[in-house]
């Protein structure tokens, strides 16, 4: 009884579904989602004011763009970002099983995105040599078609640094996939599933950006 009135004292009491470092991590995640707004919002400007200037260059390279590719990662990641609120969700009410299973199919849907785009998207650029350095590449620039050139060296930076974001949350929610499998998450403990899903939406939210720019310019 005593024990109980101190810790409300002195605010230790632990709420049943609070995470009392929730908070902190979240202030701290959304701080460096800032910094990558700030570095995508860059890429974007620069998108944005290229385009402006070759706009017939801009629109015959979309004709490249393997529109239902980008179609399909796109449905892949927004059921993806599906899971990871329903990972959360589960997290929070201790169905600890079902926290897992979702997990488990955010990492699956992420593996999914990324084999997509280096198995069968980047690839089929790459041979056909649209890529920056490759044959058709060069050949816009020689004869004079920087806008399209232009066009792939931002497709390939972009869809780059995406890709490069989903492997790091891929890799991310891996871990906490074992942990999580090892009993660690709880609804006293859900902060690190919730943190991590704020990155996962946030790279879902730049593909849903990305792939208009790109794959529907027309």
């Amino acid at each position: 009884m005593e024990s109980t009135v101190l810790e409300r004292e002195h605010g230790t009491a632990h709420h049943p579904h609070v995470d009392v470092g929730v908070s902190g991590m979240k202030m701290g995640m959304w701080l460096f989602l800032i910094t990558e707004l700030l570095l995508f919002g860059g890429m974007f400007t620069v998108y944005a004011v290229f385009h402006s200037m070759y706009i017939a260059d801009f629109k015959a390279a979309h004709h490249f763009i393997n529109v239902r590719i980008g179609f399909i990662n796109t449905l892949v990641l927004i059921t993806s970002s599906f899971f990871m609120a329903m990972a959360v969700w589960a997290t929070q009410t201790d169905r600890r099983r079902l926290a897992s299973l979702f997990l488990g199919l955010v990492v699956l849907l992420g593996l999914t995105f990324l084999f997509v785009k280096l198995t069968f998207e980047w690839p089929e650029k790459f041979a056909h040599g649209l890529n920056p350095g490759g044959e058709e590449f060069m050949r816009f620039v020689q004869e004079g078609h920087v806008g399209k050139a232009l066009f792939f060296s931002l497709y390939f930076v972009m869809t780059g640094f995406h890709a490069l974001h989903v492997l790091v949350g891929v890799g991310i929610l891996f871990v906490m996939l074992l942990f999580a499998l090892r009993g660690r998450y709880s609804s006293r403990n859900y902060g690190p599933v919730e943190v991590a899903g704020l990155y996962w939406h946030l790279v879902d939210v730049i593909w849903i950006y990305l792939f208009p720019l790109f794959y529907l310019i027309k």
